[in-house]
């Protein structure tokens, strides 16, 4: 399994982390991908086939504390983030400008 973690718009700013098998997470983050927007996988999947993917992902939740490594993040209402999210959607791949020195060396040691 797979953790995810949802950013959405909602007031609570909790922030959920769901779980999801290797064949979910896959088609939520294709490529090598760790960041998506909801929209841009209701685009790629259809409504109907997203729907399928991510229906049993919301049965899985886990609490923060129990999880061991987030390996994705899923942006539901924040098209505005759009801009700001590496081209790749590969956390990796961040501008150099906006990260700090320590998360710079550490990205190029994993592209």
């Amino acid at each position: 399994m797979k953790n995810i973690q949802i950013i959405d718009g909602a007031v609570n700013a909790t922030f959920s982390v769901f779980q999801a098998t290797d064949e979910e997470f896959d088609a939520i983050f294709p490529q090598g991908r760790d960041i998506e927007l909801v929209e841009d996988l209701l685009d790629r999947l259809g409504d109907e086939a997203a729907g399928l993917v991510l229906a049993p992902m919301w049965s899985r939740p886990i609490l923060k504390r129990d999880v061991v490594g987030i390996h994705g993040t899923l942006f539901y209402d924040n098209v505005d983030r759009r801009t700001h999210i590496p081209q790749s959607k590969r956390e990796v791949d961040w501008d150099s400008g906006a990260i700090n020195q320590a998360q710079r060396d550490l990205f190029a040691r994993h592209r």
